[in-house]
């Protein structure tokens, strides 16, 4: 059964700037430019009723389209470090957006996700990366940062178990709208629905 995660897609112009961080540094297995996003809300496997459940929950979320953009690279495994990432600068929105999608999926039946929502692109995965060379080349990316792009939808992507990140596949998509309203391309509710019919 396939892993499933709530998801933000990388724009091209933002996946090329990250592209440029790959490379020079041993021990790091880098992730494909294809495959960067920016993981909402891990789920996991769960049954088919359950995503399902998600899924149409999922429907429901109604925000408007914003801004963000990557800043920074760090690492995760303080001791033993295990991955390297760019950062999202701080933004309201974004934060807003992964606490509604967090909601739906605890109230759908989905296992409460243990770790602190820390939102990245994961670049590499790490193995035995030295520590000098990892403090030179984290030292040496510190002012790193995209442009601020346009948040326009988020994703429910799956993934198999495999070795590194990906290939990943987008199940379903929800728009977000240009001014916070319920895009007109969504079903009427069932109240228009039934207003129609008269």
């Amino acid at each position: 059964m396939p892993r499933l995660f709530t998801a933000l897609e990388i724009p091209r112009d933002a996946a090329l700037s990250l592209s440029l961080l790959r490379g020079g540094l041993p021990g790091a297995r880098w992730i494909d430019v294809e495959n960067y996003h920016i993981t909402l809300r891990f789920i996991g496997d769960v049954e088919g009723r359950v995503a399902d459940d998600i899924a149409n929950g999922l429907d429901r979320v109604r925000r408007p389209a914003f801004q963000i953009h990557l800043s920074g690279v760090g690492t995760f495994g303080s001791k033993k470090p295990h991955a390297l990432w760019a950062g999202v600068a701080p933004s309201s929105e974004l934060f807003g957006l992964q606490s509604e999608i967090d909601r739906i999926c605890l109230r759908h039946g989905a296992a409460a996700d243990p770790r602190k929502f820390t939102p990245h692109v994961t670049l590499a995965r790490l193995r035995n990366a030295a520590s000098h060379e990892l403090a030179a080349y984290l030292s040496g990316r510190g002012n790193f940062a995209t442009a601020p792009f346009k948040v326009a939808r988020f994703v429910l992507m799956s993934s198999r178990e495999s070795v590194g990140g990906g290939p990943y596949v987008v199940e379903e998509a929800w728009p977000l709208s240009a001014a916070g309203h319920a895009s007109t391309s969504l079903p009427a509710s069932a109240s228009d629905a039934m207003r129609i019919m008269r």
